[in-house]
């Protein structure tokens, strides 16, 4: 199933239970309305609809659809807009006063007019005497507050209000019906559905991005005459009905809105998802899963104390049922592991958006999919008290650990790999976090975590029959001391040479993982004499300490064990791939430190 035809059937659901205005309508903030007597005056202060928070905001609402405006010349909506429209006022951005807008009125008057000039209906022409009377320089002697200007207004007659609004009188839609109509082009079949039916020259603006343009950006778009083909412009060129361009349009909207349980941010890419149930409330309890498995659960990844690690720890354990193949008894529904799960990817590209990614799939594969990711991330000591949220893994590449120094492109890179399980990590991710390794020195869990996983999905590509289930994924998890490896033995090698220094001489201003381990991971033979020579310097300091002289024994018995399984020669250079087992190594050794054996040993020698 393609996208738009996806997001078209989702539209449907949403129509469904009421989530959703019909086609001919949008949904829009609205922050007042003005009520008209019969004669156009108004009867009250204009009434406010916005929220009772602090920021007060518009409330959502179905009106007649909006559309792009683009050039310079105004086109108002119908029986709703702006108050650059409605009154011919709005807020001047430099001085912070009331700025006029007089061929805004004037549109909007003119289209009104048109419109409603025949019509007989006591509410719509209420609506035109308001126009026809209304003067902007008489704002100030209404005692409005300026808080009215630059939001969207709606009209009600009085003696329907609360209850009705103009654009919702059966008079006014059968207007609104016929304007559509008017404006229909000639009947193509449409690339979504297959049927014979008008087909959009313009498709709607996608809001919702992070990055593309506040009113928003094109999914789909011909607007050069380059793409002029066979006498056919703009929406001609690939047809899709009116009616599927308002469904995949209204959909996408919906599913990227502020505060969107169905939207997740992955670096640079939007991240929407839905589910097709057979039902609503099964299709509302799978998103609410997975959307529990993508979206952030700790308000701060590094953070000691998860606010709601027990609720993780369940979301986890459906997922694992559900990609085991068994269903998962919830409060009222089951979820089936066979219901259909879409994921779509988007990020902005000027005045359009680029699909980063798109996922068809089932919702057992998913969690499937997820399974492996977390399994490939695990890590002895884990890096996280739960099962990260992807874009706390892309923060570790970033400079500062800000979102906007995220590489571009990564974050879709990154979903690709975690929603195919048979795809390898980026190797940009690998890359970009030996570099911020290298550039502050700071070999935090969460990178070596990254690390690991990318080093333990490339074995296991390489050997499939190795790595059966993530149960049996063990490589790399914890300290192998058995593992040959001469990059992963070096990084082991080079924490306790950090362990013998920090014990003799304590802390220093540049000790030698300050100093050297970049050039330790990428060209050890460089780099390692010099370091076994400072040692040596280090043991004897040790020695001389009665209470550490046993310990000074324990660290030579370390370096014996790990310089033992190491070539006489060692390697002049290593790649990407081996300094990434140098990190994980060196992760493992370090963490040793403060294992029972170190304990002890530590104890043994102030015993002595």
């Amino acid at each position: 199933m393609t996208i738009l035809a996806a997001l078209n059937r989702h539209y449907d659901r949403l129509l469904a239970e009421g989530a959703a205005p019909p086609f001919g309508f949008s949904t829009e903030g609205i922050g007042f309305c003005l009520v008209l007597n019969r004669d156009g005056t108004l009867s009250r202060p204009p009434d406010d609809l916005r929220g009772t928070d602090k920021k007060r905001p518009p409330t959502p609402m179905p009106v007649p659809a909006s559309f792009k405006r683009p050039g310079v010349t105004p086109r108002a909506f119908f029986l709703w807009d702006n108050t650059k429209f409605v009154l011919g006022l709005g807020k001047d951005k430099a001085s912070g006063g009331i700025a006029a807008y007089p061929a805004h009125l004037a549109a909007f008057r003119e289209k009104h007019e048109a419109a409603l000039g025949q019509s007989n209906d006591p509410g719509l022409q209420a609506l035109l005497c308001f126009l026809r009377s209304w003067n902007p320089d008489s704002f100030s002697d209404q005692g409005w507050d300026t808080d009215i200007l630059d939001q969207n207004i709606i009209f009600a007659l009085d003696e329907d209000y609360p209850g009705q609004f103009l654009h919702e009188r059966p008079t006014a839609q059968e207007i609104w019906r016929r304007e559509l109509a008017a404006t229909a082009s000639d009947k193509q079949m449409c690339l979504v559905t297959g049927e014979q039916a008008p087909a959009a020259r313009l498709h709607p603006a996608i809001k919702g991005v992070w990055g593309a343009q506040s009113s928003g950006a094109s999914l789909v778009s011909f607007n050069l005459d380059a793409f002029t083909s066979y006498a056919k412009e703009q929406g001609g060129n690939a047809p899709v009905s009116e009616a599927a361009s308002f469904g995949y349009g209204t959909a996408l909207n919906a599913l990227l809105a502020k505060g969107s349980d169905n939207r997740v941010q992955v670096g640079d890419a939007s991240v929407a998802f839905w589910a097709d149930a057979s039902g609503i409330a099964a299709a509302r309890e799978a998103e609410a899963l997975a959307g529990a498995a993508l979206a952030p659960r700790f308000a701060d990844e590094d953070d000691d104390i998860p606010t709601d690690a027990q609720e993780a720890r369940k979301v986890r354990d459906a997922l694992e049922k559900l990609a085991k193949g068994m269903p998962v008894e919830r409060a009222s529904v089951t979820v089936d592991p066979g219901t259909r799960f879409y994921i779509l990817g988007l990020a902005p590209n000027a005045a359009r958006l680029s699909v980063r990614f798109w996922q068809e799939t089932t919702l057992g594969n998913f969690a499937s999919a997820l399974r492996w990711h977390w399994s490939d991330l695990r890590l002895d000591p884990p890096a996280w008290k739960g099962e990260p949220r992807l874009q706390a893994l892309l923060y570790q590449t970033a400079v500062q650990d800000k979102a906007e120094n995220i590489p571009p492109l990564l974050g879709g890179e990154l979903m690709r790999a975690v929603l195919n399980p048979n795809c390898r990590y980026p190797r940009t991710l690998l890359s970009a976090v030996l570099q911020r390794i290298r550039a502050d020195g700071d070999i935090r869990p969460a990178r070596a975590a990254i690390v690991k996983a990318w080093l333990a999905r490339d074995a296991r590509i390489a050997a499939p029959e190795k790595h059966e289930t993530p149960e049996k994924e063990e490589l790399y998890v914890s300290l192998d001391r058995e593992e040959t490896n001469p990059a992963y033995r070096l990084g082991r090698l080079f924490a306790v040479l950090e362990s013998i220094q920090y014990r003799a001489l304590g802390s220093v201003n540049a000790s030698i993982r300050d100093r050297y381990f970049g050039a330790a991971s990428a060209t050890p033979s460089a780099v390692f004499p010099l370091l076994l020579r400072g040692s040596n310097h280090h043991l004897s300091v040790l020695r001389k300490k009665p209470e550490t002289k046993r310990l000074a024994g324990w660290f030579e018995g370390q370096v014996g064990e790990i310089m033992d399984g190491l070539a006489t020669t060692l390697p002049r250079h290593f790649g990407l791939e081996d300094q990434g087992r140098f990190v994980v190594g060196y992760y493992h050794q370090r963490s040793e430190r403060s294992s029972k054996t170190a304990e002890e040993a530590g104890h043994q020698g102030q015993e002595d």
